[in-house]
């Protein structure tokens, strides 16, 4: 049910409820690729920030830095990260996605780009081209936070 207007108010009533199943639906592919959403979260925040440290990652995902320490000790003894020392604070470490790792998220990207392909496949052609040009503004929505 599209809306006609261009108030913010109706137009987020109408977008919250279908972006909220899409996402749904993709962290659901996630586990299909035997890893939780969160772990997925969590890789994949690692691989765009190398280095990042737990307390650092805690605070960006907003979880206690104890849930977040074992979070990161599940995925460390599953070898999808390691930690390495700071180049520049001894005294610190850091956090990286493994080869393995890198795998994992490859599988989780593959199986959530496949189930949305098929949909969108499904879709007649001017429907993907709305998508295609929604795209930009929907993440530009991310950015507003910043």
């Amino acid at each position: 049910m599209p809306t006609t207007t261009h108030d913010p108010v109706a137009l987020a009533e109408t977008l919250r409820p279908a972006l909220l199943r899409v996402s749904r639906r993709l962290r659901q592919e996630a586990q299909k690729a035997g890893v939780s959403a969160l772990d997925a979260l969590l890789l994949n925040q690692i691989g765009r920030n190398p280095g990042v440290g737990v307390c650092d990652l805690a605070d960006r995902e907003q979880l206690s830095r104890p849930t977040m320490s074992g979070h990161i000790k599940r995925l460390e003894a599953a070898g999808w990260i390691a930690r390495a020392d700071s180049a520049t604070d001894g005294r610190r470490s850091g956090l990286a996605v493994t080869p393995a790792g890198q795998a994992q998220l490859e599988a989780i990207r593959q199986h959530r780009n496949d189930w949305l392909a098929a949909r969108l496949a499904k879709l007649p052609e001017d429907a993907r081209r709305q998508l295609d040009a929604a795209a930009g503004p929907l993440l530009q929505l991310l950015s507003l936070d910043a």
